[in-house]
């Protein structure tokens, strides 16, 4: 099943998104990967929907990719007598560990660790930033505050506590059970929340072991001051902009979600952007001329895929979602000014053989017109490497390993196939002629077409990338 793009679309599930007919349809629309959001359903809905999904995977013939995000913590305040109160710009108001109900005076927070580490000067915000305090008086039981930015407060809203590193694990009890729980039904990648430091990253590779990719939601400035070292210890990256954008000024939050994209280009690491691209979608059947320009100027800066969330999750027109998002990025991906920019922004390769090899198959496809690259690959490091290239033609991957072909789902470029050959005693020509035929049968290549062959020998070893080879269709 080919796509006539090279950036992907990962798809939240939901309520409006459960059904075998609706994840089907999702999926033929155009999601290369399915998001399970773990702060909302219940395990058993899970399962149903990684059933369904590998059901449909079976049916069609085509790996899909499967994302677990972690909760991680919540910082809500407690209740309120009346369920909310107005705070007025100028007021004084106090947060606490008193679990009484809250009024128009205070209200509890009950994460002593936030006391902890709030300073005179610090500040709060409220309901994604929509209401703002700013501490007068610290202790390790409350905090007064001066309201500097006023309006109403209600049950269990959301703290956000921005240029603070908070002294605490941000995998929770809930996190650990919903993680082993996920890794039994086979997922293929783990998104992390709320990380803050290296250290986050190390915790959850300890507990996953190798079983699934990690990829790290970038939602706190805090990881940015960390983000070589961060980039080191995961798999790839989500730019979380929901939150990324109450804790950073808004004017900020593209430029960094810019450098955001060249980075992990650079270390060949997926970068997937998201929240709120086509959040008008939820309710209404088509986008924002505004949305439409994000979504496109994600794909011209050469993010590996893009996301959507309630608009698939909960939204009412989950599939027009995915239908408008695929239209978006075939169109841009149609408009030579986008290839330009991305051959304009290629990294320099390291000085390995794998990345001149990648970087030679990249100048070959365009000297050739190639119609597609192969790479053949036990771990998925020679795609990767391609993909980072940004090569012209598609990238077909070839890999005997399931799990890296589901892996590779979220990949700029990559279409992952199956094969059971490349193994440590097959022979160049099997290799080449094996390539030549699933190119063709995946109707990337016809007679007389080049396509532009990477791999390593000896076959089926990893990180051996060492052979570039053009084979013509005949």
């Amino acid at each position: 099943m080919r796509r006539n793009r090279k950036a992907k679309i990962v798809a939240t599930l939901g309520p409006a998104s459960s059904t075998e007919t609706t994840i089907k349809a999702l999926h033929l629309s155009g999601v290369d990967v399915f998001r399970l959001n773990f702060s909302h359903g219940s395990h058993q809905d899970h399962r149903e929907r990684v059933e369904i999904i590998r059901r449909i995977e079976h049916e069609v013939g085509h790996p899909i990719g499967i994302l677990m995000d972690i909760q991680g913590p919540k910082l809500r305040l407690g209740k309120f007598d009346n369920h909310s109160v107005e705070l007025v710009k100028g007021d004084t108001y106090r947060l606490d560990l008193d679990e009484e109900k809250g009024d128009q005076h205070r209200v509890s927070l009950l994460h002593p660790e936030i006391f902890a580490a709030l300073n005179v000067g610090s500040e709060l915000m409220i309901d994604d930033g929509r209401v703002r305090l700013k501490v007068t008086e610290a202790t390790d039981q409350y905090v007064v505050t001066q309201v500097m930015v006023g309006g109403v407060i209600s049950d269990h809203k959301g703290v956000n506590i921005p240029g603070v590193v908070l002294p605490i694990s941000v995998i929770t009890e809930k996190d650990r059970i919903d993680l082993e729980y996920s890794l039994s039904l086979d997922v293929d990648w783990v998104a992390q929340s709320f990380v803050q430091q290296p250290e986050d990253v190390r915790e959850l590779r300890t507990l996953v072991n190798g079983r699934a990719a990690i990829m790290v939601k970038l939602e706190k400035p805090s990881a940015l001051e960390h983000l070589d070292e961060i980039l080191e210890l995961c798999d790839g990256v989500m730019v979380a902009r929901g939150d990324l954008g109450v804790e950073l000024p808004p004017e900020q939050v593209p430029i960094v979600q810019k450098h955001l994209i060249r980075k992990c280009r650079q270390v060949g690491k997926p970068v997937v952007i998201a929240t709120h691209m086509l959040d008008s979608m939820v309710h209404v059947p088509v986008p924002t001329r505004a949305e439409a320009s994000d979504v496109a100027t994600a794909i011209y800066d050469g993010a590996d895929a893009v996301m959507l969330s309630a608009e698939s999750a909960a939204g009412d027109y989950p599939v027009q979602s995915v239908t408008m998002m695929d239209k978006i990025i075939h169109e841009v991906e149609q408009d030579p000014v986008a290839q330009n920019i991305l051959d304009a922004q290629r990294p320099d390769p390291n000085a390995t053989t794998a990345d001149a090899i990648c970087n030679a198959l990249q100048k070959v496809t365009h000297v050739l017109s190639s119609t597609a690259t192969v790479t053949y690959t036990s771990s998925g490091s020679t795609t990767l490497r391609a993909a980072r290239e940004r090569p012209r033609a598609p990238i077909l991957s070839l890999t005997p390993e399931i799990k890296i072909a589901r892996y590779l789902c979220v990949a700029w470029g990559v279409h992952p196939v199956l094969v059971s050959v490349a193994n440590e005693d097959a022979n160049l020509m099997e290799v080449i002629n094996t390539a030549k035929d699933i190119a063709v049968r995946e109707d990337f290549a016809k007679l007389g077409d080049a396509v532009v062959i990477a791999a390593g020998l000896p076959f089926g070893v990893s990180g051996t990338t060492n052979l570039l080879h053009v084979a013509w269709i005949d």
